[in-house]
């Protein structure tokens, strides 16, 4: 057998030297021109380009051979040879066929585009030169595609057909058959919990009724390794420390129309939580340290909340300019006794500062206007809540679609980072305006101009119009976010309001109101702001005296038709929000008053509290829960009343859906909307991404609201409180925020005014 072995490898050589032996038996001479035959596609300038000999230079059998190898290696030509016509070099080449169209006939999982990306991939595309060995491996990757989305049966036969010119083109014909589905997930050795437990915990499974839409009855490998990793964690967090998964079998049905699933696994004792120890450099104090660590010696091992110590350590860490710091938990296991002991090595590295704070993507945001929201300053030492702060400041301002921020370390140095933030600056101008529609007010239009970073400066102007037949308002405001440069904000309002309603459900009156004031912002820490504000207004007031009730007719006697005004506005409001457009935790608690004080005619007061939460999952990152509560209560001092048209309202946009707007609360014998002195509304909403869109400015919500008014001498009963039920859409898309919602009430009264639908639109310039 080895002679015979030896034997085929002598002819072979020989055969190759046969072969080789045209081209390169060359009688060395001087090359006085050098003559290209047989291209087609290619250039004579591109054989000349790879060629390693030049005219004026010798040639001999090993220049030859070296020609021969380049012009082979460039993948264009499929055969070279090198003759001698005296002093003449002739370079005869065989090109290789191009690829003129690529056709792909059958496709409907894929679009052909995806496809042709993915032959792309695979060195098979149009212009490219056509390699067979290139076209198996094109083929094993359409066939990977459609694999990954369960059609394990999928063929792809190609046809090569041969054009003019040396080029050919190539046609796939792929018969997709049917998706192959998995029948059945067996898991064997699970003693503790039951099959259907732990099936419910993985994301793959068998055809169900919502299996058309998840495709979570399709095999792939990926999301199998994912949901072992699932199936690991769930054992692991309920104190299953040597679990263990012992095989994995996935076997297909000879026809390809079915996966069957084997998961062997070990589930192995149930471990308590032993000391709790710590060791190495402790800048932190122990007990501090402690206190990040959520579970206690006796308590149920969880390799969650061992993984959540770690981080936490880690980051108070960073917090005081570790950057860079280590923390290992080591387990002690007493196996007899089924305890885990555990020590975590703290090594906290070298404490970092950073060396410069870069800003980039800024095309018209002046840096001051980033670096004042910026709480990691150069030369300080490295904080990562510093720096997390930060970008939530800068996201809060609304001025970016996206704030990213890296630490590098510097090179060379070992104890310096630089801090690199990219900005993406959104439009900050806008032309917004409202329609409304309802049986009262038919159709209602409102539109304002605002521009809440003029010239980059990061200071506010808008001007608001609103010709709704009930509010027609006339605005203009202008906001200075850092007036001074500690962060107070000084801002300026002009305004003519009139109301009439006539057209609601209230009864009718009709003000005419103009106003100017000021306004202030001052933090007195970082999350906690106190709002002071102070306008005069003057006020007309007209009504219908044979038709007006008794509350309307006794204030005009009281202080006449016109009335002057001065109104002071205070909050404190504690604001822990990531975002003030789309929000996904942190919380708004607000307590504000407003005060009519003299020497203005009327005296009153208006009390409101507000309480905002938002709650998202590390395990549902896409879901975000709001809860939301407001109270208000109001009324007059002095000996003067409460003016009736500073009554609160409920119902509509911003309170409860599904309800006309200010129609809930006290009416009069003519079924009149008289408003009261207090009101209540909550809100419960789950907000989420739109399924198949990433665009994450597009959220659909369902949400539950409650709320109502109450007239003075009316006693609260949870009675009163109005709810619905319903869904909405909003979207921050290229034209403007778009709102929709559908309210559906669940508890309402027989004359309460429903409005199911309700929308919003504007426009982004």
């Amino acid at each position: 057998m080895k002679r015979h072995r030896t034997l085929g490898l002598r002819l072979a050589i020989a055969c190759a030297v046969v072969i080789a032996l045209p081209a390169l038996a060359i009688e060395p001479f001087v090359i006085r021109d050098i003559r290209v035959e047989g291209v087609q596609r290619t250039e004579a300038g591109t054989v000349f380009s790879y060629l390693p000999v030049k005219v004026g230079e010798k040639i001999d059998d090993g220049k030859a051979a070296a020609a021969v190898k380049a012009l082979y290696a460039t993948g264009f030509y499929s055969d070279v040879r090198l003759e001698a016509d005296g002093d003449v070099l002739i370079v005869s080449v065989q090109e290789r066929p191009a690829i003129a169209s690529i056709d792909i006939v059958g496709a409907k999982e894929f679009t052909k585009d995806n496809l042709k990306d993915g032959l792309k991939q695979s060195g098979i595309s149009e212009s490219k030169i056509y390699d067979k060995s290139l076209l198996d491996r094109a083929e094993k990757e359409l066939k990977r595609q459609y694999t990954s989305r369960g059609y394990y049966g999928a063929k792809v036969s190609t046809t090569v057909t041969p054009l003019e010119r040396n080029r050919v083109a190539l046609r796939f014909d792929i018969e997709e058959g049917a998706v192959t589905k998995i029948a059945d997930i067996n898991i064997i050795g699970a003693k503790d919990f039951t099959e259907r437990q732990l099936l419910r915990q993985i994301k793959l499974t068998t055809p169900g009724w919502f299996t058309w839409f998840t495709k979570d009855d399709q095999y792939s490998k990926q999301q199998l390794t994912a949901d072992l990793e699932t199936l690991r964690s769930y054992y692991l967090n309920r104190g299953y420390l040597e679990f263990n998964i012992d095989s994995t079998q996935v076997s297909i049905t000879p026809d390809r129309q079915k996966i069957f699933i084997t998961i062997a696994l070990t589930e192995g004792p149930v471990y308590k939580m032993g000391d709790i120890k710590f060791s190495g450099n402790l800048i932190v104090p122990e007990e501090e340290l402690r206190r990040l660590v959520l579970v206690h010696p006796g308590d149920v091992f969880s390799r969650e909340k061992i993984v959540d110590a770690t981080k936490h350590i880690t980051d108070r860490l960073g917090n005081d300019g570790y950057s860079f710091a280590n923390v290992n938990p080591v387990p002690d296991l007493d196996r007899a006794k089924r305890i885990a002991a555990f020590t975590f090595f703290i090594d906290p590295g070298r404490r970092v500062y950073v060396r410069h704070v870069n800003i980039s993507g800024n095309q018209k945001t002046k840096d001051e206007v980033i670096r004042r929201e910026l709480r990691q300053l150069e030369s300080s030492w490295y904080s990562l809540a510093k720096i997390a702060r930060s970008k939530e400041r800068l996201q809060r301002t609304g001025y970016f679609s996206d704030v990213t921020i890296e630490t590098p370390a510097v090179p060379g140095t070992s104890d310096q980072v630089d801090v690199n933030v990219t900005v993406t600056e959104r439009n900050t101008g806008s032309l917004n305006f409202g329609i409304g529609y309802s049986a009262a007010e038919k159709v209602t239009l409102q539109a304002s101009v605002s521009q809440s970073n003029v010239l980059g400066t990061g200071n506010l102007i808008a001007f608001q119009v609103d010709n709704g037949s009930v509010n027609k308002v006339y605005s203009f405001s202008y906001m200075n976010p850092y007036w001074t440069a500690d962060g107070i904000s000084r801002g300026f309002d002009l305004f003519r309001r009139d109301v009439d309603t006539s057209t609601l459900s209230i009864a009718a009156y009709h003000t005419y109101t103009d106003g100017a004031g000021v306004r202030f912002g001052i933090p007195i820490s970082e999350f906690d702001t106190v709002n002071l504000g102070f306008t005069a207004e003057r006020t007309r007031l007209t009504i219908d005296p044979a038709g007006s009730p008794p509350r309307y007719t006794d204030f005009i006697s009281e202080f006449g038709e016109q009335t002057n005004t001065f109104r002071t506005n205070f909050s404190l409001a504690h604001d822990t929000r990531d975002s003030l457009t789309w929000p996904t935790y942190g919380s708004l608690n607000e307590a504000g008053l407003e005060l009519g004080v003299p020497p203005g005619d009327l005296t009153y007061y208006r009390a409101t509290y507000q309480s905002q939460w938002f709650f998202t999952w590390d395990r549902l990152p896409w879901l975000t829960l709001m809860l939301n509560g407001e109270v208000g209560y109001a009324d007059g001092y002095r000996g003067h009343p409460l003016p009736f048209f500073k009554n609160f309202y409920a119902g509509g946009t911003g309170s409860v859906r599904g309800f006309q707007t200010a129609s809930l609360g006290p009416r009069d014998i003519n079924g009149d909307i008289l408003g009261g002195d207090r009101r209540f509304v909550g809100n419960i909403e789950f907000l989420f991404p739109l399924p198949g869109y990433k665009d994450k400015n597009v959220r659909l919500s369902l949400f539950a609201d409650a709320g109502n008014v109450w007239g003075p001498g009316d006693k609260l009963s949870a009675a009163d409180v109005r709810v619905t039920t319903g869904t909405a859409v909003t979207w921050d898309s290229p034209v403007g925020p778009l709102r929709f919602s559908f309210g559906f009430p669940i508890r309402s009264k027989p004359d309460d005014k429903i409005e199911r639908f309700q929308f919003q639109l504007g426009r982004i310039f």
